[in-house]
């Protein structure tokens, strides 16, 4: 049974999240400060998603998700009373997953967290090890997980999916349309700006691997983005 962390300070909300998810058959556990879901992250990694308020009476949920991201990859979803493009870009250059805007229908925050779940969750049939050797970047296609070096990458779901995507084929350039197709399962909820924002985080993360890997992903101005590996 997944296990979800809710973070809100206004008990109403966080009832009838709690009273959605159980329906659902998660089980759950509520915490209304930044500080207390980060000791909680902190001894126990074990959440399967994190439902996070932007606006907490101690922190900002902002603040939270970037100490949960030096630790954990746990998938993040953020709620916000605010709906302006520059709120929710933030929330996703933040590293969360995905955001509902409050007030929300529980029917489709519980739908969101089902779907980050799927994305998350570990393909059932066989795959063999992509492995790109003269880059020093391979792909464990069965634990969904990306090492540089050698060592593992904290990557998002997304973040995950846009660099195998980019990997899979070198040279290519994909259009913004296309990398949501192949990282969202429902493209037409997220925006361009989305996309770009990922990008973001993931060449910072890639540059903190290794400075070989800051021009790995290059932006084609008006058409999109493509993957170059340097030559070793």
């Amino acid at each position: 049974m997944p296990h979800i962390l809710i973070v809100e300070d206004e008990f109403s909300i966080a009832e009838t999240i709690i009273y959605a998810l159980k329906t659902e058959h998660f089980e759950t556990s509520h915490v209304s400060t930044g500080s207390e879901a980060i000791s909680l992250i902190q001894n126990n990694n074990t959440y399967a998603l994190v439902i996070l308020d932007i606006g907490l009476p101690d922190t900002t949920g902002l603040d939270v998700c970037q100490i949960i991201r030096k630790q954990s990859g746990v998938p993040i979803l953020f709620l916000t009373a605010r709906d302006s493009e520059i709120d929710r870009i933030l929330g996703l250059e933040f590293g969360a997953d995905d955001y509902v805007t409050k007030p929300f229908s529980p029917r489709e925050l519980v739908a969101r967290i089902k779907a980050i779940l799927r994305r998350t969750s570990s393909n059932s049939s066989p795959q063999k090890l992509i492995s790109h050797t003269t880059t020093g970047i391979s792909i464990d296609s069965l634990a969904m997980t990306i090492h540089s070096d050698g060592k593992p990458l904290d990557l998002t779901a997304h973040e995950y999916k846009l660099l195998a995507t980019f990997i899979a084929q070198p040279g290519r350039t994909f259009t913004r349309e296309q990398l949501l197709k192949h990282a969202w399962d429902d493209p037409g909820s997220a925006m361009d700006r989305t996309v770009d924002a990922h990008i973001k985080t993931l060449r910072s993360k890639l540059h903190a691997s290794s400075s070989k890997y800051t021009e790995v992903i290059q932006t084609r101005r008006g058409l999109g983005y493509c993957y170059h590996p340097p030559i070793t």
